[in-house]
């Protein structure tokens, strides 16, 4: 499936003649892409972008002859590195069935004092086919058995300890309503057993964190000791809105709960699945609240994805609602990441959509647009260079750089991807 190469080391690299997609400008514009373009990886950062001959004039007055690495990707198209927003790669291993989930820890509704940084495996194979989809971040989640998941993680999809490859674990907490929780709890004869139950978890633990609180401020202002709660430290977090509340969610009736409940509590509310997001698109709007699609290419496999349809990004894009499109990695592969905004394409989604949807809204949605998302110079040096347009179902992508370290290449001839082994040589002494 993929061949082991040497880790290179990160070098300034000139990628020119491509058609790049900048996606957007600093201030989160959307823009044209640049045709016979090009763009300068230094230092693991974006250095410059532009046209061919303005960026090589630049570093040629920069640097002394022969200093930087010149590619040339004409013919093909650049863009940044596309953003997984919901997946669980790490946690839920690929082909290793129950030993390799640890996705959701469901003996308790409330795991708001679980990270899923704590169960990530990076030699999860969903890495590696990350890679092989242009996918170079990915915010790994718990799953959705529990009302509160616990805290998500992003990181980048190359590397060979979660803390390295680590991005922030500070941007949001999984929860969720609908089929999933009420299923899990009420098979066991335990609550929650229906959508009410589901809500009042939610809601409990949220009145909890504040009076634990209001308790800890009385204690400090005291001059008292007070013990830690470590998930009522992290439901704190989502009040005082240093922590985004993903909410898992299918049905309208499910995404107008999570509003109802954001409502109560004064949190910021990000969408997740939003598959009957169609349906009521004009009120997301008007209440400005984000939408993580998906996954698109997917069976009606129970009850509330009934409604799904690969036209929900194209209704939202019209509604004005930010959104972002996933995988829901194991649920489709990562690296068909791509495919379900070409699909959406299709059903009348733009195409510069599309791509935001993949890059920057994301990006934004988590307060990750200085890092990743954009060309901008100055941003993390993750970029993929494909094949050709990176709509079109048969483009691929050919290299994939991540801060500036080229990870991924793909040999059409040979037809043979190659992913640098982020172990590297590793002697054992056998006894």
């Amino acid at each position: 499936m993929y061949t082991s190469a040497p880790v290179p080391q990160v070098r300034t690299t000139v990628l020119v003649g491509a058609r790049v997609y900048p996606i957007a400008d600093a201030d989160g514009a959307l823009v044209e892409p640049i045709d016979d373009g090009a763009v300068v990886l230094r230092e693991g950062r974006i250095a410059r972008v532009g046209p061919r001959a303005e960026v090589l004039a630049a570093v040629e007055a920069e640097e002394s002859q022969g200093q930087s690495r010149i590619v040339d990707v004409t013919g093909c198209a650049l863009t940044p590195g596309l953003f997984e927003s919901h997946g669980h790669v790490g946690v839920h291993e690929d082909g290793e069935g129950p030993a390799g989930n640890d996705t959701n820890e469901s003996i308790r509704p409330d795991g708001s004092a679980l990270r899923a940084l704590d169960g990530i495996n990076p030699a999860d194979v969903g890495f590696a086919d990350a890679l092989r989809g242009g996918v170079t971040t990915a915010l790994i989640k718990p799953g959705s058995a529990n009302p509160i998941g616990g805290r998500t993680a992003a990181l980048k999809t190359w590397g060979r300890i979660a803390d390295e490859m680590l991005i922030s674990q500070d941007l949001s907490v999984k929860s969720a309503l609908g089929e999933n929780p009420k299923r899990f709890f009420g098979e066991k004869g335990k609550a929650p057993s229906n959508r009410m139950g589901v809500a009042r978890e939610i809601r409990e633990a949220f009145t909890a964190a504040q009076d634990y609180r209001a308790a800890k401020e009385r204690a400090e202002a005291e001059g008292k000791a007070f013990d830690t709660d470590l998930g009522k430290e992290t439901l704190v977090a989502v009040l005082e809105g240093r922590l985004a509340w993903d909410q898992h969610c299918h049905r309208a009736d499910d995404i107008a709960t999570a509003v109802r409940l954001a409502d109560e509590f004064g949190y910021r509310l990000i969408v997740n699945h939003g598959t009957e997001g169609h349906f009521i698109a004009d009120f997301l709007a008007e209440r400005g609240i984000d939408v993580i699609v998906g996954p698109l290419m997917t069976s009606r496999s129970k009850v509330e994805l009934r409604e799904r349809t690969l036209a929900t990004p194209a209704v939202l894009e019209a509604a004005g609602v930010r959104f972002a499109l996933t995988t829901d990695h194991p649920v489709v592969p990562i690296n068909f990441l791509i495919h379900e905004a070409s699909l959406a394409v299709k059903e009348g989604l733009s195409p510069a959509a599309a791509l935001a949807s993949l890059t920057v809204w994301p990006a934004q949605m988590f307060g990750l647009e200085d890092r990743i998302g954009t060309l901008e110079p100055g941003s993390d040096a993750d970029v993929v260079v494909w094949s050709g347009d990176p709509l079109a179902l048969d483009s691929r992508a050919l290299r994939v750089f991540v801060d500036g370290r080229e990870v991924y290449s793909h040999e059409a001839g040979a037809r043979e991807a190659a992913v640098a082994d982020p172990f590297g040589p590793t002697p054992i002494c056998v006894p």
